[in-house]
């Protein structure tokens, strides 16, 4: 399944001064990622920083996901790098659509890439993430279950635990988890589909297993939007004091990050809550998990 949206007139707004166009070879093919440095890295030439890797969905580019996010603004906010990887074809490899040993090694292209931001960045180890919208929500996860060593937190919208990843999942390493998902989600089903991903609450009850997080979950908090907003967000988090698991159900939300520019081009996208914003949710939750 791919997320089939075109943001051309965003992609055309040049790319920020701060941000790079990169790229790597692996496997014979060139892949490219844009690293985002906030001021912060040039101001303060002795501190390593924190890196969020962002995967845009299915059908978008790099330059439309950091421009549709606006991560950018966030890591200026709270000084951290993003890095926002291109898929071969628009896509990722989630085990669905493609073969998950056979299909793209978008795994090893992750680790090169991490490998090369080592060398040519101060990056702080111990706070790498990953996020991502749609199959880049898919991906990111999993990241988390092959690639826990290396990533502290992941943090998924739009896109529960795909079926290919769970049956492969084989790492006991605890990873944060933070799932943000649209009851009226058209294009990644909140109830799950047979054979391709798992419901939301489904995902959410599979990575507190995995953690390890027993006992009642506590209550959940619920988030209201602005006025004129019909959406509001049920907010459910459970941890051990290291490690946490969180759900947060965007009640009438659609297939849209959270805050972001509301945008309809006749495909069943959906609302876009203004309850919360994303991105300020989760580098919060990022913050609060190290490796």
């Amino acid at each position: 399944m791919k997320f089939l949206i075109s943001l051309l007139v965003l992609a055309c707004t040049s790319i920020p001064a701060l941000a790079q166009v990169s790229s790597i070879v692996h496997k014979d093919d060139k892949r490219r990622y844009i690293v985002y440095t906030p001021a912060a890295y040039q101001s303060q030439p002795r501190r390593a920083f924190p890196v969020v890797f962002n995967f845009h969905g299915g059908g978008m580019s790099m330059a439309e996901q950091m421009l549709y996010t606006q991560m950018n603004k966030t890591a200026e906010r709270h000084q951290f790098i993003v890095v926002y990887p291109q898929g071969i074809k628009q896509d990722w490899n989630v085990g669905f659509g493609m073969d998950y040993l056979a299909g793209t090694d978008d795994v090893g292209f992750t680790q090169a890439m991490l490998s090369k931001l080592k060398q040519d960045y101060r990056i702080d180890e111990q706070r790498v993430y990953a996020t991502g919208l749609s199959r880049g929500g898919f991906f990111a996860l999993r990241l988390a279950a092959e690639l826990p060593q290396q990533f502290a937190a992941v943090a998924s919208v739009g896109a529960p635990m795909p079926e290919p990843v769970r049956q492969h999942h084989r790492k006991t390493d605890k990873v944060g988890m933070l799932l943000i998902q649209g009851t009226a989600d058209k294009v990644v089903l909140f109830e799950g589909k047979a054979a391709s991903y798992l419901s939301a609450q489904d995902t959410f009850d599979y990575w507190r297993r995995h953690n390890g997080i027993e006992g009642a979950t506590p209550q959940p908090r619920q988030i209201s939007g602005p006025a004129g907003d019909a959406t509001q967000v049920i907010h459910l988090e459970q941890g051990d004091g290291a490690y946490s698991v969180a759900l947060l159900t965007v009640k009438e939300g659609g297939h849209t990050w959270p805050g972001a520019d509301a945008f309809n081009i006749g495909l069943p996208i959906g609302q876009t809550t203004r309850a919360i914003e994303a991105n300020e949710v989760i580098w919060d939750f990022f913050s609060r998990h190290r490796r």
